[in-house]
């Protein structure tokens, strides 16, 4: 492993994937396209191992997420062993697999925060976009997770298909005494970016969507707070992604592969190191691939001299390497980018967009796929 010259900040946020298996088929999800292909998981004696040696490096922050991470029978007796290292647990999940018992063994286990996912506000559309019959379902979830002491946080991605249902959605989520909102509107990585042109938002849905959304953010000031997540694409400057490359987030897959984000996976030549080969410490300290875009001798202009790159790092390298085929250049929503025309293009392609099948994520769509 090639060492760094100066030894970075402990990892603070753990990101624990444990699974690729999901009962939904979102056309939006971040996980790979070939993920149908990546068939191995760390037991539960490995998870166990990367809590503690996470722990150990500094992390408090845990998120178990997949896939769907209720498809893993350990997941309580996980959850239980993370209580006890001092971690503070999240469950990120859609809620297909929960039930009351489920959500009492976890929250015995140590649990302390459940994020929920839901499609939209209605039946025929949440089930439309999740494949899968799950609308009433959630919200009897969301109405549990409440029941049972815990703060209720519901997260509803947002895109061409559901935008138009802005105002229906937070009305839902007053409904279901929600206490936490995020609109996140659609990160194009993994099958989201496959399916681009059929789930970008037009300009004016996303002028539409926005000013509802900052109207109940008025309107329920002190009872429910709602974060609207503006897309990249219609900003003119990068988001800090990840707050910094290998600076606070550490992800690892299903698989064992440690990931500085959950999408790195797809930057070739990158040798990311798995968890089965290597200590947490030797991979957060020592690794290529986490040392890899640390400060900003990586950079090139615009950003190395640019006023912001301190605050931006050169934005989304992900999104980069998709647009543009390098992960070095800056991220092209930048306005200052040589490269920004990719955005424009893509923008102005998906308003262009004729009617055309979402392709849903799922294992037979997956095999068919190269990522």
């Amino acid at each position: 492993m090639a060492g760094s010259p100066n030894k970075p900040s402990p990892p603070r946020w753990l990101l624990a994937e444990l699974t690729y298996a999901c009962p939904l088929q979102c056309p939006y999800c971040s996980n790979p396209l070939n993920y149908a292909s990546i068939d191995k998981e760390l037991s539960t004696d490995d998870w166990k191992r990367v809590l503690k040696q996470s722990r150990e490096m500094g992390a408090v922050q845990l998120g178990f997420s997949g896939g769907e991470p209720l498809t893993r029978k350990d997941l309580t007796e996980l959850v239980s062993y993370s209580h006890d290292l001092g971690y503070y647990t999240n469950l990120i999940t859609s809620g297909y697999n929960m039930d009351e018992a489920k959500i009492l063994e976890l929250k015995k286990a140590g649990l302390d925060h459940i994020q929920v996912s839901i499609q939209a506000s209605s039946k025929e559309l949440n089930d439309f976009i999740a494949g899968t019959k799950s609308f009433e379902h959630k919200k009897t979830v969301a109405r549990l997770i409440k029941k049972h002491g815990y703060p209720m946080v519901l997260c509803v991605v947002l895109h061409r298909e559901n935008i138009h249902q802005m105002k229906e959605i937070l009305e839902m989520a007053i409904e279901l005494g929600a206490d936490f909102v995020e609109l996140a509107n659609t990160q194009y990585y993994g099958w989201a970016h496959h399916n681009r042109d059929q789930l970008m938002p037009t300009q004016q849905q996303l002028n539409d969507a926005e000013v509802i959304a900052n109207e109940y953010q008025v309107s329920q000031k002190g009872k429910m707070k709602i974060y609207y997540v503006v897309p990249d694409y219609y900003e003119g400057r990068p988001k800090a992604c990840m707050n910094g490359w290998g600076t606070t987030f550490l992800t690892i897959a299903p698989d064992g592969l440690a990931l500085p984000c959950h999408s790195a996976r797809q930057l070739p030549n990158f040798d990311c190191p798995s968890v089965n080969d290597f200590s947490i410490q030797e991979i957060w300290n020592e690794s290529k691939a986490f040392n890899y875009f640390r400060g900003d001798t990586w950079m090139k202009e615009p950003c190395h001299s640019c006023k912001d790159k301190d605050k931006d790092f050169g934005g989304c390298h992900c999104q980069a390497f998709l647009l543009t085929g390098d992960a070095h250049n800056a991220d092209p929503v930048c306005n200052l980018s040589p490269q920004h025309h990719t955005i424009t293009d893509a923008i102005a392609s998906a308003e262009q967009s004729t009617e055309q099948a979402l392709l849903f994520r799922n294992s037979k769509n997956s095999k068919l796929l190269k990522n």
